[in-house]
């Protein structure tokens, strides 16, 4: 369990002073627990002593083992494939069978860690015709960004991927508005390019949501959404099987939402479609 988790957890029995804790661990977070306690406790505005009982509050023995975690989440956060095969649990037995189901078990942990409250937030940013909708992901996650704007295409307009190079981006940018939404995928060993993203766009008053794994991007500190999923096998690759549910859940509650708007404007999509694949023969 993460210490932000295990903040979470324990979030209910915390004092006023705990709480402004809790605030200054969350902005910066894992860095800001990477502190003294000293420098911590300035930052908050608390005392040194508040911050270890603090620690103890949450289930740990010591803050010394608070800032072990951290370091021990930072690492998690930038293994490579080659680390996750050193130390990954082998699957025994028949190798398919044991891979869908662990694969299986993240979809599941993903409904766990996203309330529907949340899920019903973005769907609602997605629904609402006055905001355009961009998305980008990273190297290997932008097929899940793509696989999103192609299906919200077929239900609404105002829909846009952005290319991978940087040196696109600006025709996107001024583009933005204020309350249009960026959909952005990173998971771990995440991009610098898509946090400097997160960062612009947030300064134009768009609304990010991001979905990125338990480590999280750094794109997190500017994003208004964030959708955690776990991408963990104990295999060589992490699995995006999860997040790749959840956009479609999302397509699809935007779709029903939606309908009668997406009904049309399917049933006008696959006629140009049909038509322009006339063209061609």
């Amino acid at each position: 369990m993460t210490v932000r988790n295990l903040i979470s957890k324990g979030s209910d029995r915390l004092t006023h002073s705990e709480r402004k804790l809790v605030a200054a661990l969350l902005s910066d977070y894992p860095f800001a627990g990477l502190l003294s306690i000293r420098e911590l406790a300035e930052v908050a505005n608390v005392s040194p002593p508040s911050v270890s009982r603090f620690t103890s509050k949450i289930g740990l023995s010591s803050y010394n083992e608070m800032q072990r975690r951290l370091l021990e989440e930072l690492r998690e956060g930038e293994r490579s494939p080659v680390e996750l095969h050193d130390f990954g649990e082998r699957i025994e037995g028949g190798y398919l069978q044991g891979f869908l189901g662990r694969a299986a078990e993240k979809i599941q942990f993903a409904g766990d860690a996203i309330t529907e409250g949340q899920f019903h937030r973005v769907v609602t940013l997605f629904t609402d015709p006055k905001r355009e909708i961009f998305a980008l992901g990273g190297r290997i996650s932008d097929t899940i960004a793509l696989h999103l704007t192609f299906h919200l295409k077929q239900a609404r307009s105002g829909v846009l991927h952005l290319p991978r190079d940087p040196e696109a981006w600006p025709e996107y940018l001024l583009r933005m508005n204020p309350g249009d939404v960026i959909f952005l995928v990173d998971f771990r060993r995440y991009e610098s390019n898509i946090a400097r993203l997160a960062e612009i766009s947030a300064s134009r008053r768009v609304q990010v949501v991001l979905l990125t794994d338990k480590w999280m991007s750094p794109a997190k500190r500017h994003a208004t959404e964030i959708l955690a999923v776990p991408i963990e096998t104990g295999t060589i690759w992490d699995s995006y099987v999860a997040a790749l549910a959840t956009v479609e859940a999302i397509v699809s509650c935007v779709a029903e939402d939606t309908w009668r708007k997406t009904r049309n404007r399917i049933t006008e999509w696959d006629a140009v479609r049909n038509l322009a694949s006339e063209k061609r023969k």
